[in-house]
């Protein structure tokens, strides 16, 4: 399947191409939003035309014996295993948000008519591994996640590749977050820019009195995009915070909307992003106060450092505001590390490359240091140094 030969077809042409319903309501939105181009509001900094247009072979997704394990794994879109009793399983998609803003949200859910299924009980800690081992391929796969009310959940999310080339993976969440509860979601990525692409599309609804805490650690090159569409009810909360480390030519970042339906509700969202070489990083991000949103909060910054002259930040922070009763900000910087830091640390003995590291780490010190589990934060840690270490030489001085 190459993807591109859905551009710029009828509703009636698309159902035939992709073998479904043309009365399937995400089939119109998908027709009406268009697939995604470089002048698409939200891929505009995302190189989207050349991925969409490869060829990929689709995979047959039947569902295996789920083994049992400390922890989910899913490899190549299908469920391997699971911990003991934890409800996870395959159902039918009953519900897809009509409102999201990226025309590959619809795709996903075209191409998988069948979504993992993922039900959280009391205060469990998750794990979730993805493993990749296709090549040439269009892995696709929604997961619909869902914890309960007055119950404080965390998910740790990962992900494998079995060194698979020009593979384009296209998942994401539909989260819900149950009244009155907390649900922590933390993920960890590097890419590589000759193995996989993706494209990560979220729906987030944060019911009343609800909070979610969304972190993502993204490191390395590739292309990487992850869409986040979050609504906040009556006096709901999301924390959301990003870290890029970025290297070689590669594209990657968060393009998101925070939507503030319910009257108290309050969002923060921080991103870091430290880019190498030639690389982009991406933060695209609105938040939007509805009429019915009084009494809200919304804060929202960006911080960029530039370790090379070639690389480029795209900052775009936003606020859309319909009330006057409310508290908000927003704002992004874009700079260097402190050459009189960097001296001092070298008049110290210690090495360029060491010096730009300490000072980089101290510099997403503070996202890192909100995971609460210290086994997370090493592991945190031990991504960025295998990326850092992959353009500056340990020994260099």
């Amino acid at each position: 399947m190459t993807p591109d030969t859905l551009r710029n077809k009828s509703v009636e042409e698309l159902a035939v191409l992709l073998g479904t319903d043309v009365r399937e309501p995400q089939l119109k939105k998908l027709h009406d939003l268009g697939l995604p181009s470089k002048k698409s509001e939200a891929y505009r900094y995302f190189d989207i035309e050349t991925l969409l247009s490869r060829e990929y072979a689709l995979l047959d997704y039947v569902p295996k014996a789920i083994q049992e394990s400390d922890h989910v794994e899913i490899v190549d879109g299908t469920v391997v295993s699971a911990p003991k009793g934890m409800r996870i399983f395959y159902e039918a998609c009953t519900h897809v948000e009509m409102e999201h803003f990226d025309p590959l949200y619809y795709l996903g859910h075209l191409l998988s008519p069948h979504v993992i299924k993922i039900e959280i009980d009391g205060d469990a800690h998750v794990e979730i591994v993805h493993r990749f081992t296709r090549s040439n391929a269009l892995i696709n796969y929604r997961i619909s996640l869902e914890n309960q009310s007055n119950r404080h959940a965390i998910v740790y999310e990962r992900f494998e590749d079995d060194a698979v080339r020009d593979t384009l993976v296209l998942y994401g969440y539909d989260m819900r977050i149950a009244p009155n509860s907390t649900l922590r979601v933390l993920k960890t990525q590097t890419l590589h820019p000759e193995n996989y692409a993706m494209v990560a599309s979220h729906n987030v609804h944060v019911e009343r009195e609800a909070n979610a805490l969304l972190k993502s650690f993204d490191f390395g090159g590739g292309l990487g995009l992850q869409m986040l569409r979050i609504v906040l009810e009556d006096h709901a909360h999301v924390e959301a915070g990003h870290l890029l480390y970025l290297n070689s030519e590669s594209r990657r970042g968060t393009v998101s909307q925070i939507i503030h339906k319910g009257e108290h509700a309050t969002s923060s969202q921080e991103a870091k992003n430290i880019l190498d070489g030639h690389s982009r990083g991406i933060f695209d991000a609105l938040i939007r106060v509805d009429h019915s949103a009084r009494y809200s909060k919304a804060h929202q910054n960006s911080k960029a450092v530039l370790l090379d002259e070639s690389a480029y930040m795209a900052a775009k922070p936003q606020l859309e505001i319909y009330i006057d009763e409310l508290e908000a900000s927003h704002g992004s910087t874009t700079g260097q590390l402190d050459k009189k830091q960097l001296f001092y640390l070298q008049s110290r003995g210690i090495s360029v490359t060491e010096a730009r590291k300490m000072l980089v780490i101290a510099f997403a010190n503070t996202l890192i240091e909100k995971v609460k589990d210290s086994r997370q934060q090493e592991r945190i840690k031990e991504e960025f140094e295998k990326a850092f270490y992959t353009v500056h030489k340990k020994d260099a001085s």
